[in-house]
């Protein structure tokens, strides 16, 4: 049965006040594991429940700052791309599919940035894209007719080279300047943001990825400040016991300090007590 659940921006955290504030609140949101997205999808797929709906759309608004920052070159506002990336991010809600057991960002970063790049396009100086006035109409007819984000096919492109009644080489010429593939997008004024376009396909990692590593570097940083208030003896200890390529053993503290191994050992748990109180 087609799920009918509407979702609509009550739904969500208001943010158009504060951004910061608004961003504060959607960050304090924890992250869901795999498994308790896959049991809130099935819940949404098997009984079209409403809250297992609202609950991965929060727990999931942090990649959608994310995603939505990186789109913030364009002077646009960010609490715009926010809300359109949030549409994005409903979307995918609506479509994810809890039998593939994947995490609903996995699937979700593709509608996030489809929704975000729409607006981007409609808002951004977009004249600067086409140097002409049947390039600007390609264009447009372009991004109308793709069926996804994805190149074109040759059975695409020649379809729509047909409908538009314009040459094969021009298809495929602007496709290759929409996909920001092998030029800039225009090539006559001197801008020097490059065009929306390039975000749609990329390499880089998935938004969960970079903030989990964002939050790796945040907590390695606040290690080692702890680290350097502590005495020489104590940090190397711990140093050499936990961080260490090449860990060394009570037995080689022992020799190194010339004390038992069981007050290398007190130290050690004494320090890594001071260090999580300080985390």
């Amino acid at each position: 049965m087609t799920k009918q659940i509407d979702y609509n921006h009550s739904s969500l955290p208001s943010c158009t006040g504060s951004i910061d504030t608004y961003i504060s609140h959607v960050m304090a949101i924890p992250v869901l594991s795999t498994e308790e997205e896959v049991d809130l999808g099935y819940k949404l797929q098997n009984s079209n429940d409403l809250e297992s709906a609202k609950k991965l759309i929060m727990h999931n608004l942090r990649y959608v700052v994310y995603i939505a920052k990186s789109y913030s070159g364009y002077g646009l506002n960010l609490n715009d791309l926010i809300q359109e990336g949030n549409v994005g991010l409903m979307k995918a809600v609506k479509k994810y599919n809890p039998d593939k057991n994947l995490k609903l960002i996995t699937f979700a970063v593709y509608w996030i940035k489809s929704e975000i790049h729409e607006f981007v396009l409609k808002n951004w100086k977009i004249v600067k894209v086409a140097t002409t006035k049947t390039q600007r109409k390609l264009f447009f007819n372009l991004r109308s007719k793709k069926n996804s984000l994805s190149s074109l096919t040759s059975k695409e492109a020649q379809s729509i080279a047909t409908d538009l009644k314009v040459p094969l080489k021009d298809v495929m010429e602007m496709e290759k300047r929409m996909l920001n593939l092998d030029y800039p997008i225009d090539e006559t004024e001197n801008d020097e943001k490059t065009a929306p376009i390039v975000y749609l396909e990329s390499n880089e990692m998935m938004p969960d990825e970079v903030l989990e590593n964002e939050e790796k570097n945040n907590l390695n940083k606040k290690l080692y400040d702890v680290l350097e208030n502590l005495d020489q003896r104590s940090r190397d200890i711990v140093k050499s016991r936990w961080l260490a390529d090449k860990k060394l053993t009570l037995e080689d503290l022992s020799k190194k300090y010339e004390i038992s191994r069981e007050r290398v050992r007190q130290i050690e748990v004494e320090t890594m007590s001071k260090i999580k109180q300080n985390l």
